[in-house]
């Protein structure tokens, strides 16, 4: 015979813990990898595991890119990697979308910041950031 539920979560509040951003910070120029995307994670939340990342990009290949290369970093373009997604095949002029998951086991304790970027090997023009995406689960 199966076990009764006794307790419920429907009380609980976890919204403190997903964090979300959509807008668009800028577009790479040239092969130079740029922060397309800015996230504050609220770490102030008690962290038994880490933060759970999802970054997702649109974005239009410019003039002779041959791949692009989306990454979620900690703080900054130099800061620590949490995810990479290896560089893949892209043709120049070309609108695709592109999808990178990480986990983040050692955030700051306050306020973590994560950024997106994007890279475009070989572009020789700037690549145009359509839509984008990062979010966060603080577990």
């Amino acid at each position: 015979m199966p076990i009764p539920i006794e307790v419920t979560a429907a009380q609980i509040d976890l919204g403190q813990r997903f964090d979300r951003s959509v807008a668009v910070v800028a577009s790479p120029a040239l092969a130079a990898e740029t922060i397309i995307c800015t996230l504050t994670a609220n770490t102030d939340e008690a962290i038994t595991e880490g933060v759970d990342l999802d970054g997702w990009a649109a974005y239009t290949v410019g003039t002779s890119g041959t791949a692009a290369t989306l990454r979620i970093r900690q703080t900054n373009v130099s800061g620590t990697v949490v995810a990479t997604s290896g560089a893949v095949t892209r043709t120049a002029g070309q609108l695709v979308e592109h999808s990178v998951q990480g986990f983040d086991a050692a955030p700051a304790l306050t306020g973590q910041v994560y950024v997106l970027t994007l890279q475009v090997t070989a572009g020789a023009a700037a690549s145009t950031v359509s839509a984008t995406k990062l979010a966060a689960v603080v577990i």
